[in-house]
């Protein structure tokens, strides 16, 4: 009795961790500590930490060490953070589609839920989006060029800076200036014009 017990607590964290791996797996290898938590993994994690198999990066999160380190390793550890509930969006996702040069100091992120970490380095805008306006990059989610447009309208940028991304989203094929217009109508007539001025100078 005691065997089928101790076979059956086996068997369900070793069931653990590989929900765990597939969580990580998801975001080029990083996971939370709610996610262990969820999962019951803290031994194994601790084992893993001990080992070098899993290592920290950062408050509440973790990665594992088979990963190896890439140039979008940020925003795929904010995913995990969000449980993949967010989306690169703004002066971010203008920098991740090549339109424009606002060579953004924060990291833009659309959050539908869940609890911001503490960090200066994120900007987190509280909107939900629809599966239109959002497309994968792999190991995140990134708002679509038209969508990231649209935002950056209604954004703080100057009017030369968002001329130069539109001109850019039109010159590489990311959108095209009929989609912009169409899509514009939906916008606050402010946002809207200063649409509408960057596609006459395109």
């Amino acid at each position: 009795m005691a065997g089928d017990a101790a076979g059956r607590a086996l068997e369900s964290a070793e069931h653990g961790w590989r929900v765990l791996r597939r969580l990580a797996g998801r975001h080029a290898g990083f996971f939370t500590t709610r996610q262990v938590l969820r999962t019951r993994c803290e031994a194994r994690v601790r084992i893993a930490l001990g080992d070098g198999s899993v290592t920290r990066a950062g408050v509440g999160m973790l990665r594992l060490a088979e990963w190896q380190p890439g140039p979008l390793d940020e925003y795929a550890m904010w995913a995990a953070w969000f449980d993949g509930a967010a989306a690169v969006s703004h002066h971010s996702a203008a920098e991740l589609h090549g339109i424009g040069r606002l060579q953004p100091r924060f990291l833009h992120l659309s959050v539908g839920s869940g609890r911001p970490p503490v960090t200066p380095r994120l900007v987190v805008l509280r909107r939900s989006l629809i599966g239109a306006e959002i497309e994968s990059a792999g190991p995140f989610l990134v708002t679509t060029p038209l969508r990231t447009v649209l935002d950056l309208a209604e954004a703080d940028i100057g009017q030369p800076a968002l001329d130069e991304v539109i001109a850019d989203a039109i010159a590489i094929n990311r959108c095209t200036s009929a989609e912009i217009r169409y899509a514009g109508k939906r916008l606050p007539a402010r946002a809207a014009s200063r649409l509408y001025r960057a596609l006459a100078s395109a």
